[in-house]
């Protein structure tokens, strides 16, 4: 057999080697446009955030050697542009040379995969501007980070090769927004599942805007921005994921039955035309489930396939079942695993749909780092037979992902999968596996055991007519509501006449609230039995939902633990209520006139209408619905500004106006920019003991109170005197303009003392003889000085700095030593305090703390700081 493959990489290779094991006289030849032809490609987000370290890594075989392994014939960069079907043959254009090649089959394997999405929109090639999809793609992206020292960067596509891309820009110190023109982000998951997914990003502080689309990139001579239908977001750095496009533009005179670029093939990866067949991102199959059509780019897949047609055109026996749509993602602290039909594709294909969400350990709740998983069923009721399984967890989601493949794929029913013997130990699971603990709730509804409300449901608003209780196993949690103690439901009832629980109506409509959902139902279960008619549980509780309480006039009913969450948000409590004032972050205090005019614009829809200015020259939105937190910040992002300032970490810094002021000694715009971008974008997620503030002050005038800070900078402009050129003068002009009184005529000669003088550089060419003629700029830094409860007075550093990297390195150094010697709790007044400013000066003047950089911020330290604000 003569067999030709167009395309390499996983679906292409794959066919490629099992036919030369399996027909090794057969004559084997892979064409393939690109140079690599077997690589990594669901590793590249990894090699963009530096867990794979070299390039090699990401090619896992070359040419040469696949040849040498397989001893198929291996020709690159040649690119197929006619396939003549009639005449058995491909017409190549050899890359190399620009010549024309023909090559002859007996069987043709189109392998020839996918390609970035690349919209016709302006700025798409500026520099800045990548994908995502080859090896040349990821190195290249990763060099222009580091080159660039990129600091912002917005995902275009929340698929899962965009999420794994933020995943990975954010562990670089990358400030991330994700942006997608549909709905949600996570395509394969349901709505709820993606929102819990949004909610948990937000709190990694990666902005997600769904609904948005793009229009282009802006900028001259590299990215700038994105502008969306929306707004415009700032980034110097863009990734385009939106999406993949077969690689099929070859065909189209060869009637090849095709669907949206996609080639149809059947169980045997047979294509309408004879002898020729298709396999790989460029192929589409079937849902093993309902048999329709289904377009799944997997490299499992792919491999799968290229393996069964190999043994077809072998003769042998066998068949592809088609897709489940299984696919994992790993995202900041969150992994996402999902299988089988979504709860909308489960109804449109005809099932009679059941689903539940259940929270439940994903290990030993004793055993160390264990933690949950958020899991959804889908089910069909008629049949009892698993339809889907979505999951979400810190941990092992493949593994109950590859559990709900074997269930779906064998169609055992529910009640098979009550008793299945999965493996238990606590450092790997529970003793009642977390996958049947799922089927045991799924069967409990719908065998009317438990009554209850998805999450679904109840976003779209179930249970507006529900009185919520309060069953949480710690005690009243949910602000004002009923709360009731389950373990004392049997007294309180047989002590009520009429045999209730005290305040709960037996025909009520309860929705009943808890933790996760386990002690609802308990609670259900008692109530039933009681003659209570009509109690829902809440499905994932609410460790999954958001609960919407209402709120009474006076009442907070917002939770503590909500309160805190959002606060790290920059969303702060307004006392007795549920509103909040929102932080806008402004960048030492500047902002353009857009930017003021979408601030403006988000008071009066989101809050109070009132704006208020803090001492550190940040914006407040007053008067801030809990309820509209989240639209309000998604209106905000896509004007390109952000929320936050809050916490036990780096603050936004602040400045005077020293770049413009006529006492300015500094650009203090430009370098407070560059201090906000470094460490308050870049050391965003590092955990201090507590806040530590910055301040940038032009001249010693100190307007902006550098030396109360944590870090203060000081403009300097250090006399340059020539004493031999001094006169003497009886008026000295030098000695008039200085307000310190550092300068004085004595004996007939000008003397400035340098205890006294602050360097203000007021005197620089106020001689008319010149004796004064010119100043060194320079900078001072106090470290130390701290205001509030109590105050204290920062130190000035012994030496004066002449160089803006210089002061930027003592800063990073003086963060790190905060980190690393800093007791959780105390200010860095109190730190340096305790060590002795001797010895802190010695550090930050010398670079030994630098070279421990990465072990510094990679330790587990202040996991919960002293900031309360």
């Amino acid at each position: 057999m003569n067999l030709l493959v167009i395309g390499g990489v996983a679906a292409g290779t794959k066919v490629a080697a099992k036919a030369k094991r399996v027909m090794p006289d057969a004559k084997v030849t892979i064409v393939t446009k690109g140079k690599d032809i077997s690589y990594a490609g669901c590793g590249l987000p990894y090699y963009v955030g530096e867990l794979i370290e070299g390039k090699d890594q990401l090619i896992v075989n070359t040419p040469a050697k696949f040849s040498a392994l397989t001893g198929a014939l291996v020709q690159t960069e040649r690119e197929v542009t006619r396939l003549d079907v009639k005449e058995k043959k491909a017409v190549v254009r050899n890359l190399r040379t620009g010549g024309e090649e023909i090559y002859t089959y007996d069987a043709c394997v189109i392998a020839s995969g996918a390609s970035s999405i690349v919209p016709p929109f302006t700025g798409v090639n500026l520099p800045g501007v990548f994908t995502m999809r080859t090896p040349d793609d990821a190195i290249e992206s990763r060099e222009y980070l580091k080159a660039n020292q990129v600091k912002k960067a917005v995902v275009v596509g929340g698929g899962f090769i965009g999420l794994e891309v933020t995943e990975n820009l954010l562990a670089q110190g990358v400030s991330v927004t994700v942006m997608d023109m549909a709905p949600q982000i996570m395509p394969g998951f349901d709505p709820e599942m993606a929102d819990y997914a949004v909610r948990h990003l937000a709190k990694k502080g990666i902005r997600v805007l769904t609904s948005t689309k793009l229009e282009g990139i802006t900028g001259t001579l590299k990215a700038e921005g994105v502008q969306t239908d929306k707004g415009h977001l700032p980034a110097d750095m863009v990734i385009l994921s939106i999406g993949i496009r077969p690689n099929t533009g070859f065909l189209q005179d060869t009637g090849i039955e095709m669907f949206k670029g996609t080639i149809l093939v059947d169980e045997k990866l047979r294509t309408n035309v004879p002898d020729v067949y298709a396999a790989g991102d460029c192929a589409m199959v079937t849902n093993r489930l309902t048999g329709a059509r289904q377009w799944s780019p997997m490299g499992s897949s792919a491999n799968m396939e290229g393996r069964t047609l190999a043994l077809a055109l072998n003769g042998e026996e066998v068949s592809y079942p088609g897709v489940l749509g299984t696919g994992v993602v790993k995202l900041p602290g969150l992994n996402g695993g999902r299988t089988g039909l979504t709860e909308e594709a489960a109804k449109a294909a005809g099932y009679d749909v059941e689903t539940v969400l259940s929270v439940t350990d994903d290990k030993a709740h004793y055993y160390p780092d264990s933690s949950f998983f958020a899991v959804k069923l889908i089910a069909d009721r008629k049949s009892r037979r698993l339809l889907g399984l979505q999951v979400l967890g810190p941990g092992a989601v493949d593994k109950m992902t590859d559990i709900a493949v074997m269930a779906i794929t064998f169609g055992g029913t529910l009640e098979q999968m009550t008793s299945l013997d999965l493996a238990y130990a606590p450092p790997f699971s529970t003793a009642i596996h977390p996958f049947t603990a799922a089927v045991q709730i799924l069967l409990n509804k719908m065998n009317g055991v438990m009554d209850s409300f998805t999450p679904a449901e109840y976003m779209a608003g179930a249970a507006d007519d529900y009185r919520i209780i309060d069953v949480n196993p710690a005690g009243p949690t949910i602000p004002g509501v009923t709360y009731v103690d389950l373990t004392a439901v049997d007294a309180q009832v047989l002590a009520n006449p009429r045999g209730e629980i005290p305040g709960l109506g037996k025909d009520e409509k309860l929705l009943l609230v808890c933790a996760k959902g386990k002690r609802a139902y308990l609670l259900q279960n008692r109530m039933k039995h009681y003659g209570y008619t009509n109690t829902r549980v809440l499905e994932g509780s609410s460790f999954f939902n958001v609960i919407r309480t209402g709120n009474a006039a006076g009442q907070v009913t917002v939770s503590p633990e909500e309160i805190t969450r959002v606060k790290a948000l920059g969303c702060l409590h307004n006392k007795g209520t549920d509103n909040f004032n929102v932080r806008v972050i402004t960048r030492n205090g500047k902002v353009t006139a857009e930017e003021n005019r979408r601030i403006a614009d988000a008071a009066a829809r989101y809050g109070s209408g009132d704006v208020v200015m803090t001492t550190r020259l940040t914006m407040e939105i007053v008067g801030v619905p809990y309820d509209k937190l989240d639209e309000l910040r998604d209106f905000l992002a896509e004007g390109g500004l952000e929320t936050g300032g809050t916490g036990s970490k780096v603050r936004p810094v602040v400045s005077c106006k020293g770049t413009t002021c006529q006492y300015g000694q500094l650009d203090s715009y430009a370098l407070s920019e560059k201090i906000h971008e470094r460490f308050y974008h870049g050391y965003h997620e590092v955990k201090l003991p507590h806040k530590f503030k910055i301040a940038v002050g032009g001249c010693p005038n100190n307007c902006v109170k550098p030396d109360l800070n944590d870090f203060g900078i000081v403009g300097q402009r250090i006399p340059s005197y020539n004493v031999d050129i001094c006169r003497g003068c009886g008026k000295c002009q030098v000695e008039d303009i200085c307000p310190m009184e550092a300068a004085r005529v004595v004996d007939g000669k000008l003397i400035i003392d340098k205890e006294k003088c602050n360097n203000c550089g007021r005197c620089v060419g106020k001689c008319p003889f010149k004796a004064v003629d010119d100043g060194i700029y320079g900078y001072k830094v106090y470290i130390g000085g701290r205001w509030g409860k109590k105050t204290a007075h920062g130190k000035a550093l012994s030496k004066v700095f002449t160089g803006e990297e210089e002061v930027l390195a003592v800063l990073e150094k003086a963060i790190l030593l905060f980190r690393e010697q800093g007791k959780t709790g105390e200010r860095f007044a109190d730190t340096v305090n305790r060590i002795g400013f001797a010895e802190v000066e010695a550090q930050l003047l010398g670079d030994e703390i630098l070279s421990r950089k990465d072990e510094i911020i990679g330790a587990q330290l202040h996991l919960k700081g002293g900031a309360t604000c």
